[in-house]
C-alpha cells in the first residue's frame, strides 16, 4: 500500500498533473492518503536516492556486448521551466526570454541521468556542472564532462583541472579564442599561430598561490564548501590571489583543449554526440512533464525541487525499462547478424513513443513486465 501511494505521488509530481488529478484513478487511494505519504515519506533526500538506485540498476543490467563498455563521461545542460511570479525562486531568464527556474542535468552517454539540480536563472551553470560531476552519488566514475558554450569559461577549466575532470565544451566562436603562450621571452615561437597567440601564462602566480588553490579544490571535492559559494566569493573579490591563480590554470588548460579540439576530429564528434544525448533528454522533459502546460505552479521552493526530482525518477525509470526491453528483443538470434557497428551506435534507450501521458492511472503490483531483469 505504501509503495503504491509513493508511486502515485512521484507520478503526480513528475508529470505535473498534481495529486488531485492522480487521486481520481482506479486504484483505491484517496487524495488525503497520497498527500500524507508525500509529506511523511517522500522527502527530497529519499527521491534523490530513488533516482540514484535506478541509475545504478541500469548500469548493472546493461549488456556490454550491445551497449559497449561503461562510459566515464557525462553531458550536462540546463532546462528552463516556467514558474509562477510569486515564487521567490523565479527569475527572468534573458536567453530563454521568460520567467522561471532552471533544472541542470548530468546525463551519461547511454541516456542515464546521474544528477540533477534546481537553480535560479542567474545561478552559475559552471558551479552546477562541477557539483554534478563530483557529487552525483552513482556508481559511475565521471572523468569527463561535455558542456555547451556556457562551460568554456577560464575559471571552469581551472576548477575542473584541479578536480581531475576533463572539461569538454563545444566552444562557440572558436575562431576568436586566444591561445596563451607557454613561456615568456619567445616572441618568435609558433609563427603559424601568431595571429591567435596572446601573452604567456603567469606560472609565478600559480606557484605563489598553489597551496591556497589546492585548499579550495579540496574543499569542493570533500563537500566542505560548495563550488557556487567559492566562485561567488571570488566574483565579489576578483583580485583574490587564489582566484587569479585558478584563472591562469584555466587559461593554460583551455589552450591545451583548443589545440586538442582543432587537431582531433574524433574528439569533436564525441563532444557533439554527448551533447545530442542531453538535448534529447530535454526534449523528453516536455513529453513527461506535461501537466499545467509544463509550468511549475507552486510558490514553495521545496515543491519545485520535488517536481524536478520526481521528473528525474520518471525519466530514469523510462530509460531503465527501455534498456531491458531492447536487450530482450535484440537477444533473439535473428538480430545477431543484422546489426552493423553503425546500427549499434544509433541505438538509444531514450525513446517515448510508447508513453501515454493521458488516461487513467492503474496500478497492479501483482504483475510485472515480461523483461529479463524482473523475471529473475
Amino acid at each position: 500500500m505504501l509503495a503504491e501511494r509513493l508511486m502515485l505521488a512521484i507520478y503526480a509530481y513528475g508529470t505535473n498533473a498534481g495529486i488531485r488529478s492522480v487521486a481520481g484513478g482506479a486504484h483505491g487511494h484517496t487524495e488525503e492518503e497520497i498527500r500524507y505519504v508525500r509529506r511523511r515519506y517522500l522527502t527530497a533526500q529519499a527521491a534523490r536516492q530513488i533516482a540514484v538506485e535506478i541509475a545504478n540498476a541500469t548500469f548493472a543490467a546493461r549488456d556490454v556486448g550491445l551497449w559497449g563498455a561503461g562510459s566515464t563521461a557525462v553531458a550536462s545542460d540546463s532546462t528552463h521551466f516556467r514558474s509562477w511570479d510569486q515564487n521567490l525562486f523565479t527569475e527572468w531568464h534573458s536567453r530563454y526570454g521568460g520567467r522561471g527556474i532552471l533544472v541542470y542535468w548530468h546525463v551519461e552517454r547511454g541516456s542515464v541521468v546521474v544528477h540533477s539540480q534546481t537553480l535560479r536563472a542567474s545561478a552559475s551553470e559552471v558551479a552546477a556542472m562541477v557539483e554534478g560531476a563530483i557529487r552525483h552519488g552513482t556508481t559511475m566514475r565521471v572523468e569527463g564532462n561535455y558542456v555547451d558554450s556556457h562551460g568554456q569559461s577560464e575559471i571552469g577549466f581551472g576548477v575542473t583541472r584541479l578536480l581531475n575532470v576533463d572539461l569538454l565544451p563545444r566552444i562557440k566562436q572558436i575562431n576568436r579564442v586566444r591561445l596563451y603562450r607557454p613561456n615568456a621571452g619567445e616572441p618568435g615561437a609558433y609563427p603559424n599561430l601568431h595571429a591567435a597567440l596572446t601573452r604567456p601564462i603567469r606560472w609565478d602566480v600559480i606557484d605563489a598561490n598553489y597551496d591556497q588553490v589546492i585548499k579550495y579544490a579540496t574543499a569542493i571535492r570533500t563537500g566542505t564548501a560548495s563550488t557556487e559559494a567559492i566562485l561567488s566569493r571570488f566574483t565579489r573579490a576578483a583580485s583574490h590571489p587564489a582566484y587569479q591563480a585558478m584563472l591562469e590554470i584555466g587559461r593554460a588548460q583551455r589552450t591545451v583543449f583548443v589545440a586538442r579540439y582543432l587537431r582531433d576530429r574524433d574528439l569533436q564528434r564525441e563532444i557533439e554526440e554527448g551533447l545530442n544525448v542531453v538535448e534529447s533528454w530535454n526534449a523528453a522533459n516536455a513529453v513527461i512533464y506535461y501537466g499545467k502546460g509544463g509550468e511549475i505552479s507552486t510558490n514553495r521552493r521545496e515543491e519545485a525541487e520535488m517536481a524536478a526530482l520526481c521528473l528525474r525518477i520518471l525519466q530514469a525509470s523510462l530509460v531503465y525499462v527501455n534498456t531491458l526491453m531492447l536487450q530482450d528483443v535484440l537477444a533473439e538470434p535473428a538480430w545477431s547478424g543484422l546489426l552493423a557497428p553503425a546500427d549499434r551506435r544509433g541505438l538509444t534507450p531514450l525513446f517515448w513513443g510508447h508513453v501515454r501521458p493521458y488516461g487513467e492511472v492503474k496500478l497492479d503490483l501483482a504483475s510485472r513486465l515480461r523483461i529479463a531483469a524482473t523475471l529473475s
